[in-house]
């Protein structure tokens, strides 16, 4: 920790200046992307080539930061070549920096990226001072042994930055008590500390215990040996976006396989379960504090996409199981222990069509209900299943082993679902498995606070709708590829062709399909687009407009891929017709995909057309 002298000179005491001004665009690894206004300075005390980049609205921040108004805020962030360019897992610096970005971009104000490597004792010390760390000594003590101080950086420069922008009054987004202590010192406002999230990995652990036990560091870290730390140890490695997809790529082959098989028996099998918990799969929307990918929307809509082109029913199930994964991590703390005890991928069936009712009793609630379409309950240790009590909407997280299974589940399309019904009489609920719906549906859930994974933030309905479009899409895609097939190869009765593809008519045909099919993935982009266009804000909030558009992007996203299948089988000849088809089982699961409320397109005109023209929806908008 570095001791303030009484003669250290305050930012405006000695100013410095702004020296140039330069627009950045910025994308990280994982997709997400920002603008940055880069600032240099001349008069820097230090000498050094710091620099400030100026995120979201942070102009505007500086006109409100007087005491009644909302203080920038700032991200004092020290450069770490190995965390931040190379994703070195030692630290947490690279999480870090991602984490600031995003979160100054969401409310204004700057990150300052200072050039005070290894806590200012520079880059060839810092890789000494870990081969020390490498024989027992901790992130502080390898300092000391390298005859330095444990941390000897000076925020002086940082104080004058923020004094040449006039930032005297600040939200200082940290957990380390020395960087506010120092600002206050040299005459910067410190107004509130924001904490930043946790970071863990197998490789960290002993550096962030050290930092929160050594310099009180306000960081919650599991205990070495609890099983939060061992799902973070033993999935350390996230892939990235393109080589998760590129797994679930590799599986569509097998999916097809057994596309029959999963018809016949009604549930996704055994052999498909264990290959898509091999790579990766459940775990992509799980918080990285858990072991999780901690991914977004984009890499799990096309998950299901792709999952579709296989077979729509996995792409059904797995989607809402992933799904399930997500809404589990927005649980407060204690649930959230006992759900992620065995790892970061917790398989749990959600229902609330109709709600059960609740009643409250000592220690928790009473539920009763019949809950129907469980989709993937078969595969499930959880349920979360909905209940009215009194005027609330309440979820309770219930054990699949405490239910009646009721196998009703027979249907003429997406039968590998296995969406039974659940049943439960009186079944006692501890009040830590019970929350209300509002708070659990909300982007500031209790798990919002617990983990800084960007797509715990997001509103439940924005994911809730996504499945069935993604996976209509998927098997559109499908289609069209078997019907090329057939073309190429199908002799048609009373036609003088030798193969379909050689007639006019079946080429107008074909285009046409293949138009319906680009027109549903155009609509599906503009979607996913406008969802992904509000994680930056915080918290994260729709216009009754953007809500409008999304779900109105993904009615008619779904219109246009029943189409084609439409067109394709028409097209098809008798054959097709099969229930061993492929076409045939495409064709009845889309048919079934259209009733789901997220792509029935009467509601969906309705409201839209009252969010498009500004007259407000007639229902809830979380219910949209």
């Amino acid at each position: 920790m570095t001791v303030l002298s009484e003669t250290m000179v305050r930012p405006y005491e000695q100013p410095a200046t702004v020296r140039s001004q330069v627009t950045v665009p910025l994308r990280f690894p994982d997709g997400f992307t920002s603008t940055a206004e880069v600032m240099t300075f001349h008069g820097l005390s230090d000498g050094q080539e710091h620099l400030l980049l100026a995120l979201g609205e942070w102009e505007q921040t500086l006109l409100n930061q007087g005491p009644a108004g909302k203080a920038p805020l700032v991200r004092l962030h020290s450069e770490c070549l190995t965390g931040d360019v190379f994703g070195s897992e030692r630290c947490d610096c690279g999480p870090q920096l991602r984490e600031a970005v995003e979160e100054i971009s969401a409310v204004g104000g700057f990150l300052l990226y200072l050039r005070q490597e290894g806590r200012g004792i520079g880059l060839y010390s810092k890789l000494d001072a870990y081969a020390l760390q490498d024989q027992g000594l901790d992130t502080y003590e390898a300092n000391v042994a390298l005859g330095r101080g444990e941390d000897e950086r000076d925020y002086s420069a940082a104080a004058q930055m923020l004094g040449a922008l006039g930032a005297g009054r600040i939200s200082l987004l940290t957990n380390n008590p020395d960087k506010a202590g120092q600002l206050a010192a040299l005459g910067i406002d410190v107004a509130e500390q924001v904490p930043t999230g946790v970071h863990l990995s197998e490789a960290n652990h002993r550096y962030l215990a050290a930092k929160r036990n050594h310099t009180a560091h306000t960081i919650e870290l599991p205990a070495a040996g609890s099983p939060a730390n061992a799902a973070a140890r033993a999935h350390a490695a996230i892939p990235t976006h393109d080589e998760l997809l590129a797994r679930v790529d590799a599986l569509i082959p097998r999916l097809r396989e057994r596309a029959e098989e999963t018809e016949r028996i009604r549930q996704v099998p055994d052999a498909t379960m264990a290959e898509l918990k091999e790579a990766g799969v459940f775990q992509m929307l799980a918080p990285q504090a858990v072991g999780g990918f901690g991914m977004g929307l984009e890499t799990y809509v096309q998950v299901v996409r792709r999952l579709a082109q296989g077979c729509v029913s996995t792409a059904w199930s797995v989607g809402h199981l992933v799904e399930h994964v997500w809404m589990l991590a927005r649980w407060p703390q204690e649930a959230q222990d006992e759900v992620f005890a065995d790892g970061p991928a917790p398989l749990a069936a959600a229902t609330g069509a109709p709600p059960g009712q609740a009643a409250e009793v000592p220690g928790g609630y009473a539920i009763s209900g019949r809950w129907s379409f469980a989709s993937g309950v078969m595969h499930s240790e959880w349920a979360l299943l909905a209940a009215q009590h009194g005027d609330a909407r309440m979820q309770f997280l219930v054990p699949v082993a405490d239910l009646e299974l009721l196998d009703v589940w027979h249907t003429a399309g997406l039968r590998g679902t296995g969406s039974n019904d659940l049943r439960a009489e009186g079944l006692f609920v501890p009040a830590h498995r019970a929350l209300a719906w509002e708070r659990l549906a909300a982007a500031d859930n209790p798990g919002s606070s617990i983990h800084p994974d960007p797509n715990i933030h997001i509103p439940m309905a924005t994911f809730l709708n996504m499945v069935a479009p993604a996976a209509a899409l998927g098997a559109a895609e499908h289609a069209i590829e078997v019907f090329r097939e057939l073309m190429m190869v199908r002799k048609v009765k009373q036609t003088v062709q030798k193969r379909q593809a050689d007639s006019p008519l079946a080429q107008a045909r074909f285009t046409q399909a293949y138009g319906q099919v680009a027109t549903a993935r155009l609509h599906w982009d503009e979607a996913v687009r406008v969802v992904s266009g509000s994680y930056g804000r915080r918290p994260v909030t729709f216009t009754d407009g953007e809500r409008a558009r999304y779900r109105l992007s993904l009615g008619l996203s779904g219109a246009a891929s029943a189409e084609a299948v439409r067109l394709v089988l028409t097209g098809s000849g008798g054959s097709v017709h099969r229930l061993s088809h492929p076409l045939q089982r495409i064709q009845r699961d889309v048919n079934v995909l259209l009733n789901h409320a997220s792509l029935t397109m009467d509601p969906i005109l309705e409201q839209a057309g009252r969010g498009l023209l500004d007259l407000g929806f007639t229902i809830p908008a979380e219910q949209f």
